[in-house]
Protein backbone atom coordinates (compact mmCIF):
# COMPACT_ATOMS: atom_id res chain seq x y z
CA UNK A 1 0.00 0.00 0.00
CA UNK A 2 1.51 3.38 -0.97
CA UNK A 3 2.31 5.72 1.91
CA UNK A 4 -0.29 8.20 0.69
CA UNK A 5 -3.00 5.56 1.14
CA UNK A 6 -2.11 4.68 4.70
CA UNK A 7 -4.61 5.54 7.39
CA UNK A 8 -3.35 8.08 9.91
CA UNK A 9 -3.95 7.78 13.66
CA UNK A 10 -3.46 10.41 16.33
CA UNK A 11 -2.43 8.93 19.67
CA UNK A 12 -1.87 10.69 22.98
CA UNK A 13 -0.04 9.21 25.98
CA UNK A 14 -0.26 10.63 29.51
CA UNK A 15 2.46 9.27 31.84
CA UNK A 16 3.57 10.12 35.38
CA UNK A 17 7.06 8.53 35.54
CA UNK A 18 9.91 7.34 33.35
CA UNK A 19 8.87 3.68 33.42
CA UNK A 20 5.25 4.48 32.68
CA UNK A 21 6.26 6.75 29.82
CA UNK A 22 8.29 3.87 28.41
CA UNK A 23 5.33 1.49 28.73
CA UNK A 24 2.80 4.01 27.38
CA UNK A 25 4.84 5.16 24.38
CA UNK A 26 5.85 1.64 23.35
CA UNK A 27 2.29 0.39 23.85
CA UNK A 28 1.06 3.18 21.58
CA UNK A 29 3.51 2.03 18.91
CA UNK A 30 2.37 -1.59 19.27
CA UNK A 31 -1.27 -0.53 18.96
CA UNK A 32 -0.64 1.14 15.62
CA UNK A 33 -1.54 -1.18 12.71
CA UNK A 34 1.22 -1.90 10.21
CA UNK A 35 -0.87 -0.32 7.46
CA UNK A 36 -1.29 2.94 9.37
CA UNK A 37 0.80 5.96 10.20
CA UNK A 38 0.56 7.49 13.64
CA UNK A 39 1.36 10.77 15.31
CA UNK A 40 2.25 10.34 18.98
CA UNK A 41 1.88 13.25 21.38
CA UNK A 42 3.28 12.73 24.85
CA UNK A 43 2.09 14.41 28.04
CA UNK A 44 4.03 14.11 31.31
CA UNK A 45 1.89 14.57 34.40
CA UNK A 46 3.55 17.06 36.74
CA UNK A 47 4.40 15.47 40.08
CA UNK A 48 7.12 13.98 42.27
CA UNK A 49 8.14 11.39 39.65
CA UNK A 50 8.03 13.53 36.50
CA UNK A 51 10.98 12.16 34.50
CA UNK A 52 14.11 14.24 33.99
CA UNK A 53 15.60 14.78 30.52
CA UNK A 54 18.27 12.16 31.36
CA UNK A 55 15.64 9.58 32.28
CA UNK A 56 13.73 10.28 29.08
CA UNK A 57 16.88 9.81 27.01
CA UNK A 58 17.62 6.53 28.78
CA UNK A 59 14.11 5.21 28.15
CA UNK A 60 14.55 5.88 24.46
CA UNK A 61 10.83 6.04 23.58
CA UNK A 62 10.23 8.85 21.12
CA UNK A 63 7.23 11.10 20.48
CA UNK A 64 6.34 13.72 17.90
CA UNK A 65 5.73 16.14 20.76
CA UNK A 66 6.27 15.98 24.51
CA UNK A 67 5.27 18.41 27.22
CA UNK A 68 4.69 18.59 30.95
CA UNK A 69 1.16 19.30 32.17
CA UNK A 70 -1.03 19.36 35.23
CA UNK A 71 -4.05 17.09 35.28
CA UNK A 72 -6.38 20.00 34.56
CA UNK A 73 -4.19 21.21 31.69
CA UNK A 74 -4.30 17.73 30.20
CA UNK A 75 -8.09 17.56 30.40
CA UNK A 76 -8.30 20.88 28.64
CA UNK A 77 -5.97 19.64 25.89
CA UNK A 78 -8.17 16.59 25.37
CA UNK A 79 -11.12 18.85 24.52
CA UNK A 80 -9.08 20.82 22.00
CA UNK A 81 -7.17 18.12 20.08
CA UNK A 82 -9.02 15.35 18.19
CA UNK A 83 -7.22 12.13 19.09
CA UNK A 84 -8.14 8.62 18.01
CA UNK A 85 -6.52 6.77 20.92
CA UNK A 86 -5.53 7.89 24.41
CA UNK A 87 -3.16 5.77 26.55
CA UNK A 88 -3.26 6.48 30.30
CA UNK A 89 0.08 5.29 31.68
CA UNK A 90 -0.49 6.31 35.28
CA UNK A 91 -0.72 4.95 38.79
CA UNK A 92 -4.21 3.62 39.55
CA UNK A 93 -5.49 6.73 41.31
CA UNK A 94 -4.31 8.90 38.43
CA UNK A 95 -6.13 6.70 35.91
CA UNK A 96 -9.36 6.92 37.93
CA UNK A 97 -9.12 10.69 38.26
CA UNK A 98 -8.51 11.15 34.54
CA UNK A 99 -11.40 8.82 33.64
CA UNK A 100 -13.81 10.95 35.67
CA UNK A 101 -12.23 14.16 34.44
CA UNK A 102 -12.47 13.04 30.81
CA UNK A 103 -16.06 11.91 31.26
CA UNK A 104 -16.89 15.42 32.43
CA UNK A 105 -14.75 17.13 29.77
CA UNK A 106 -16.26 15.10 26.92
CA UNK A 107 -19.87 15.44 28.06
CA UNK A 108 -22.01 16.27 25.03
CA UNK A 109 -19.17 15.68 22.58
CA UNK A 110 -20.21 13.62 19.52
CA UNK A 111 -16.86 11.86 19.38
CA UNK A 112 -14.12 10.84 21.81
CA UNK A 113 -10.91 8.75 21.63
CA UNK A 114 -10.61 5.11 22.58
CA UNK A 115 -9.13 5.13 26.11
CA UNK A 116 -6.51 2.48 26.94
CA UNK A 117 -4.71 1.72 30.19
CA UNK A 118 -2.83 -1.13 31.87
CA UNK A 119 0.19 -2.02 33.98
CA UNK A 120 3.92 -1.40 33.46
CA UNK A 121 4.99 -4.88 34.55
CA UNK A 122 4.43 -7.61 37.12
CA UNK A 123 1.19 -7.13 39.08
CA UNK A 124 2.10 -8.53 42.48
CA UNK A 125 0.28 -6.22 44.92
CA UNK A 126 -2.98 -4.30 45.24
CA UNK A 127 -4.57 -6.36 42.48
CA UNK A 128 -8.19 -5.52 43.28
CA UNK A 129 -7.47 -1.89 44.21
CA UNK A 130 -5.39 -1.19 41.11
CA UNK A 131 -7.81 -2.92 38.76
CA UNK A 132 -10.91 -1.19 40.04
CA UNK A 133 -9.16 2.16 39.78
CA UNK A 134 -8.49 1.37 36.12
CA UNK A 135 -12.02 0.21 35.39
CA UNK A 136 -13.85 2.46 32.97
CA UNK A 137 -11.24 2.55 30.23
CA UNK A 138 -12.28 1.03 26.90
CA UNK A 139 -9.30 -1.35 27.04
CA UNK A 140 -7.55 -2.54 30.19
CA UNK A 141 -4.47 -4.30 28.87
CA UNK A 142 -3.25 -7.50 30.55
CA UNK A 143 0.37 -8.37 29.88
CA UNK A 144 -0.23 -12.13 29.84
CA UNK A 145 -2.87 -14.86 29.82
CA UNK A 146 -2.26 -15.22 33.56
CA UNK A 147 -3.07 -11.55 34.17
CA UNK A 148 -6.05 -11.54 31.82
CA UNK A 149 -7.67 -14.39 33.78
CA UNK A 150 -7.05 -12.61 37.09
CA UNK A 151 -8.31 -9.27 35.82
CA UNK A 152 -11.58 -10.71 34.52
CA UNK A 153 -12.14 -12.60 37.78
CA UNK A 154 -11.82 -9.39 39.80
CA UNK A 155 -14.20 -7.40 37.60
CA UNK A 156 -16.79 -10.17 37.39
CA UNK A 157 -16.49 -10.76 41.13
CA UNK A 158 -17.68 -7.22 41.93
CA UNK A 159 -20.30 -7.20 39.20
CA UNK A 160 -18.34 -4.88 36.89
CA UNK A 161 -18.13 -5.19 33.12
CA UNK A 162 -15.01 -7.22 32.25
CA UNK A 163 -15.19 -6.83 28.48
CA UNK A 164 -12.44 -4.19 28.48
CA UNK A 165 -9.79 -6.69 29.62
CA UNK A 166 -7.60 -7.43 26.59
CA UNK A 167 -4.66 -9.79 26.59
CA UNK A 168 -1.45 -8.39 25.10
CA UNK A 169 2.18 -8.63 26.26
CA UNK A 170 4.76 -6.29 27.73
CA UNK A 171 5.55 -3.88 24.89
CA UNK A 172 9.29 -3.70 25.56
CA UNK A 173 10.17 -7.39 25.22
CA UNK A 174 12.56 -8.20 22.42
CA UNK A 175 16.22 -8.17 21.53
CA UNK A 176 18.56 -10.88 20.33
CA UNK A 177 18.15 -14.29 22.02
CA UNK A 178 20.93 -15.36 24.36
CA UNK A 179 23.25 -17.76 22.55
CA UNK A 180 26.05 -18.38 25.03
CA UNK A 181 28.70 -16.89 27.26
CA UNK A 182 30.28 -13.48 26.92
CA UNK A 183 33.88 -12.54 27.61
CA UNK A 184 34.18 -11.68 30.40
CA UNK A 185 31.23 -13.51 31.89
CA UNK A 186 28.74 -10.95 33.22
CA UNK A 187 26.33 -11.15 36.16
CA UNK A 188 23.79 -8.33 36.49
CA UNK A 189 21.69 -7.51 39.55
CA UNK A 190 18.58 -5.53 38.56
CA UNK A 191 17.86 -3.20 41.48
CA UNK A 192 14.39 -1.96 42.41
CA UNK A 193 13.62 1.39 44.06
CA UNK A 194 11.29 0.06 46.75
CA UNK A 195 11.98 -3.70 47.00
CA UNK A 196 13.22 -4.43 49.58
CA UNK A 197 12.17 -1.33 51.51
CA UNK A 198 14.60 -1.25 54.45
CA UNK A 199 18.30 -0.58 54.95
CA UNK A 200 19.13 -3.97 56.48
CA UNK A 201 17.79 -6.01 53.57
CA UNK A 202 19.17 -3.70 50.88
CA UNK A 203 22.58 -3.73 52.56
CA UNK A 204 22.42 -7.54 52.72
CA UNK A 205 21.72 -7.83 48.98
CA UNK A 206 24.51 -5.41 48.17
CA UNK A 207 26.98 -7.30 50.39
CA UNK A 208 26.07 -10.60 48.71
CA UNK A 209 26.47 -9.05 45.26
CA UNK A 210 29.88 -7.62 46.15
CA UNK A 211 30.77 -10.96 47.75
CA UNK A 212 29.89 -12.75 44.50
CA UNK A 213 32.29 -10.42 42.68
CA UNK A 214 35.06 -11.23 45.14
CA UNK A 215 34.46 -14.99 44.79
CA UNK A 216 34.55 -14.78 41.00
CA UNK A 217 37.29 -12.29 40.05
CA UNK A 218 37.07 -13.26 36.38
CA UNK A 219 33.37 -12.32 36.24
CA UNK A 220 32.11 -8.80 35.65
CA UNK A 221 29.44 -8.07 38.27
CA UNK A 222 27.13 -5.15 37.52
CA UNK A 223 24.60 -3.40 39.74
CA UNK A 224 21.98 -2.08 37.28
CA UNK A 225 20.35 1.04 38.75
CA UNK A 226 17.12 2.67 37.63
CA UNK A 227 17.83 6.27 38.62
CA UNK A 228 20.61 8.55 39.81
CA UNK A 229 20.50 10.18 43.27
CA UNK A 230 17.86 12.92 43.36
CA UNK A 231 15.75 11.35 40.60
CA UNK A 232 12.52 9.46 41.17
CA UNK A 233 10.94 6.70 39.14
CA UNK A 234 7.60 4.93 39.57
CA UNK A 235 8.39 4.14 43.22
CA UNK A 236 10.13 6.26 45.85
CA UNK A 237 13.69 5.14 46.62
CA UNK A 238 14.62 6.20 50.15
CA UNK A 239 17.85 4.16 50.30
CA UNK A 240 19.70 4.33 46.97
CA UNK A 241 22.33 1.64 46.48
CA UNK A 242 24.72 4.39 45.39
CA UNK A 243 24.78 5.60 49.01
CA UNK A 244 24.96 2.13 50.54
CA UNK A 245 28.00 1.14 48.46
CA UNK A 246 30.04 4.09 49.73
CA UNK A 247 32.84 2.90 51.98
CA UNK A 248 32.53 -0.77 50.97
CA UNK A 249 35.63 -0.89 48.73
CA UNK A 250 34.21 -3.38 46.21
CA UNK A 251 36.62 -5.26 43.90
CA UNK A 252 37.57 -3.94 40.48
CA UNK A 253 35.19 -6.34 38.71
CA UNK A 254 32.16 -4.76 40.43
CA UNK A 255 30.58 -1.55 39.19
CA UNK A 256 27.37 0.44 38.97
CA UNK A 257 25.68 0.85 35.59
CA UNK A 258 22.74 2.81 34.23
CA UNK A 259 21.22 2.84 30.78
CA UNK A 260 18.62 0.96 28.78
CA UNK A 261 17.85 -2.49 30.22
CA UNK A 262 17.82 -4.08 26.79
CA UNK A 263 21.36 -2.90 26.11
CA UNK A 264 22.56 -4.24 29.46
CA UNK A 265 20.94 -7.61 28.69
CA UNK A 266 22.91 -7.73 25.43
CA UNK A 267 26.00 -8.59 27.51
CA UNK A 268 24.38 -10.45 30.43
CA UNK A 269 25.06 -14.12 31.24
CA UNK A 270 23.01 -14.20 34.46
CA UNK A 271 20.28 -11.75 35.50
CA UNK A 272 19.61 -11.67 39.25
CA UNK A 273 16.76 -9.78 40.91
CA UNK A 274 14.24 -9.88 43.71
CA UNK A 275 11.16 -9.36 41.55
CA UNK A 276 11.94 -6.81 38.84
CA UNK A 277 10.14 -6.89 35.51
CA UNK A 278 13.67 -7.13 34.10
CA UNK A 279 13.39 -10.84 34.90
CA UNK A 280 10.65 -11.18 32.28
CA UNK A 281 12.73 -9.26 29.75
CA UNK A 282 15.65 -11.61 30.40
CA UNK A 283 13.54 -14.76 30.26
CA UNK A 284 12.02 -13.64 26.96
CA UNK A 285 15.54 -13.50 25.52
CA UNK A 286 16.55 -16.81 27.14
CA UNK A 287 19.10 -15.11 29.38
CA UNK A 288 19.66 -17.27 32.51
CA UNK A 289 17.61 -15.65 35.28
CA UNK A 290 17.52 -16.02 39.06
CA UNK A 291 14.83 -14.63 41.39
CA UNK A 292 16.28 -14.42 44.90
CA UNK A 293 14.81 -16.27 47.88
CA UNK A 294 17.34 -14.98 50.45
CA UNK A 295 14.79 -12.64 52.05
CA UNK A 296 11.98 -15.17 51.78
CA UNK A 297 9.33 -15.72 49.13
CA UNK A 298 6.83 -13.08 50.18
CA UNK A 299 4.04 -10.99 48.74
CA UNK A 300 5.72 -7.86 50.10
CA UNK A 301 8.74 -8.57 47.91
CA UNK A 302 6.79 -9.60 44.83
CA UNK A 303 8.93 -12.71 44.24
CA UNK A 304 5.89 -14.87 45.01
CA UNK A 305 4.84 -14.02 41.45
CA UNK A 306 7.64 -16.33 40.27
CA UNK A 307 6.43 -19.41 42.14
CA UNK A 308 6.40 -22.20 39.57
CA UNK A 309 8.82 -20.40 37.25
CA UNK A 310 11.81 -22.56 38.14
CA UNK A 311 13.85 -19.36 38.63
CA UNK A 312 13.83 -19.12 42.44
CA UNK A 313 17.34 -19.42 43.91
CA UNK A 314 19.53 -18.09 46.73
CA UNK A 315 22.89 -16.34 46.63
CA UNK A 316 24.50 -19.41 48.21
CA UNK A 317 23.29 -21.49 45.27
CA UNK A 318 24.39 -18.90 42.72
CA UNK A 319 27.82 -18.56 44.36
CA UNK A 320 28.20 -22.34 43.98
CA UNK A 321 27.45 -22.17 40.25
CA UNK A 322 23.73 -23.06 40.15
CA UNK A 323 21.83 -21.80 37.13
CA UNK A 324 18.00 -21.97 37.30
CA UNK A 325 16.13 -23.61 34.43
CA UNK A 326 12.82 -21.84 33.69
CA UNK A 327 9.56 -23.76 33.40
CA UNK A 328 8.24 -23.53 29.84
CA UNK A 329 4.55 -23.69 30.72
CA UNK A 330 4.92 -20.94 33.32
CA UNK A 331 6.70 -18.69 30.81
CA UNK A 332 4.02 -19.25 28.20
CA UNK A 333 1.31 -18.14 30.65
CA UNK A 334 3.36 -15.05 31.46
CA UNK A 335 3.68 -14.05 27.80
CA UNK A 336 7.47 -14.42 27.63
CA UNK A 337 9.71 -16.55 25.41
CA UNK A 338 6.77 -16.48 23.03
CA UNK A 339 8.70 -16.74 19.77
CA UNK A 340 8.80 -20.01 17.86
CA UNK A 341 11.50 -22.49 18.67
CA UNK A 342 12.56 -23.89 22.05
CA UNK A 343 10.04 -22.94 24.70
CA UNK A 344 7.91 -20.96 22.31
CA UNK A 345 4.96 -21.57 20.06
CA UNK A 346 5.25 -25.17 18.76
CA UNK A 347 3.91 -24.01 15.43
CA UNK A 348 7.14 -22.07 14.95
CA UNK A 349 5.30 -18.75 14.54
CA UNK A 350 6.26 -15.66 16.48
CA UNK A 351 3.28 -15.30 18.81
CA UNK A 352 4.83 -12.26 20.50
CA UNK A 353 4.64 -10.35 17.23
CA UNK A 354 0.90 -11.11 17.19
CA UNK A 355 0.35 -10.35 20.88
CA UNK A 356 -1.26 -6.97 20.17
CA UNK A 357 -3.49 -8.12 17.29
CA UNK A 358 -6.59 -8.46 19.49
CA UNK A 359 -6.07 -4.99 20.96
CA UNK A 360 -5.64 -3.43 17.52
CA UNK A 361 -8.79 -5.16 16.27
CA UNK A 362 -10.76 -4.01 19.33
CA UNK A 363 -9.62 -0.40 18.82
CA UNK A 364 -10.55 -0.51 15.13
CA UNK A 365 -14.03 -1.78 16.04
CA UNK A 366 -14.55 0.96 18.61
CA UNK A 367 -13.36 3.71 16.25
CA UNK A 368 -15.85 2.54 13.62
CA UNK A 369 -18.76 2.30 16.04
CA UNK A 370 -21.80 4.09 14.60
CA UNK A 371 -22.70 7.17 16.60
CA UNK A 372 -19.39 7.23 18.44
CA UNK A 373 -18.52 5.80 21.85
CA UNK A 374 -20.68 6.05 24.96
CA UNK A 375 -19.53 8.10 27.97
CA UNK A 376 -16.80 6.54 30.10
CA UNK A 377 -18.34 4.45 32.90
CA UNK A 378 -15.91 3.69 35.77
CA UNK A 379 -16.98 1.20 38.44
CA UNK A 380 -16.27 3.77 41.15
CA UNK A 381 -18.86 6.54 41.32
CA UNK A 382 -20.08 8.87 44.09
CA UNK A 383 -22.76 6.21 44.69
CA UNK A 384 -20.57 3.08 44.77
CA UNK A 385 -17.56 4.58 46.60
CA UNK A 386 -18.66 7.80 48.34
CA UNK A 387 -15.95 7.50 51.01
CA UNK A 388 -13.08 6.74 48.59
CA UNK A 389 -13.58 8.37 45.20
CA UNK A 390 -13.82 12.05 46.27
CA UNK A 391 -10.37 11.93 47.87
CA UNK A 392 -8.82 10.43 44.75
CA UNK A 393 -10.37 13.11 42.56
CA UNK A 394 -9.44 15.93 44.96
CA UNK A 395 -5.76 14.97 44.80
CA UNK A 396 -5.95 15.86 41.12
CA UNK A 397 -7.97 19.03 41.81
CA UNK A 398 -11.22 17.54 40.56
CA UNK A 399 -14.63 17.63 42.20
CA UNK A 400 -16.96 14.63 42.72
CA UNK A 401 -18.38 15.13 39.22
CA UNK A 402 -14.92 15.20 37.60
CA UNK A 403 -15.00 18.94 36.99
CA UNK A 404 -11.92 21.02 37.93
CA UNK A 405 -12.17 22.55 41.38
CA UNK A 406 -11.94 26.34 41.78
CA UNK A 407 -8.31 27.41 41.93
CA UNK A 408 -7.00 24.24 40.27
CA UNK A 409 -3.53 24.83 38.75
CA UNK A 410 -3.87 25.21 34.99
CA UNK A 411 -1.49 27.46 33.08
CA UNK A 412 -2.24 28.40 29.50
CA UNK A 413 1.43 28.79 28.63
CA UNK A 414 4.74 27.28 29.55
CA UNK A 415 6.08 28.41 32.94
CA UNK A 416 8.63 31.19 32.91
CA UNK A 417 12.26 30.77 34.00
CA UNK A 418 11.62 31.89 37.58
CA UNK A 419 8.73 29.47 37.98
CA UNK A 420 10.84 26.66 36.51
CA UNK A 421 13.62 27.34 39.02
CA UNK A 422 11.17 27.39 41.91
CA UNK A 423 9.59 24.14 40.71
CA UNK A 424 12.98 22.41 40.41
CA UNK A 425 13.92 23.61 43.88
CA UNK A 426 10.64 22.31 45.32
CA UNK A 427 11.19 18.91 43.72
CA UNK A 428 14.74 18.82 45.02
CA UNK A 429 13.54 19.61 48.53
CA UNK A 430 10.92 16.88 48.33
CA UNK A 431 13.40 14.30 47.12
CA UNK A 432 15.92 15.36 49.77
CA UNK A 433 13.23 14.87 52.40
CA UNK A 434 12.32 11.43 51.07
CA UNK A 435 15.86 10.14 50.63
CA UNK A 436 17.65 11.75 53.58
CA UNK A 437 15.42 13.33 56.20
CA UNK A 438 12.68 10.67 56.34
CA UNK A 439 15.08 7.73 56.92
CA UNK A 440 16.79 9.61 59.75
CA UNK A 441 13.48 10.39 61.43
CA UNK A 442 12.41 6.78 61.02
CA UNK A 443 15.62 5.52 62.64
CA UNK A 444 15.21 7.98 65.51
CA UNK A 445 11.70 6.69 66.07
CA UNK A 446 13.04 3.15 66.37
CA UNK A 447 15.48 4.06 69.19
Amino acid sequence: MPASAKKSLRIAVLADSDTRWKWGALTAQRLTPAAAEARLDGYLLRGRATPTPRQLREVGARADSLREVTGVEFLRAMTQDPYDVLVLALVGGGVQAMLHGLRNAWAGSPRRPVVVTGYVGVVYEKLADGLLLRHGADLVLANSRHDADRFRAVYEGVGADASAVTEVALPFLGGAPYTGGHEPRTVVFAAQPSVPDNRRDRAYLLERLVGHARRHPGTEVLLKLRSRPGEHTTHIEELPYQKLVQGMRPPANFRLVYGHMGEVLDRTDLLVTVSSTAALEALHRRVPTAVLTDLGVREALGNHHFIGSGCLASWDQLDAGHRPVPDEEWMARQGVAAAGGPGGDPSGTDSYAAAFDAARERIAELLQRPGGLPPLAPYYTPETAPGYLPGILARHHLGPDGAPLPGAPAADKAPGPVRQIVRRAARGAYRHGVQRVAPVIRRMGEL
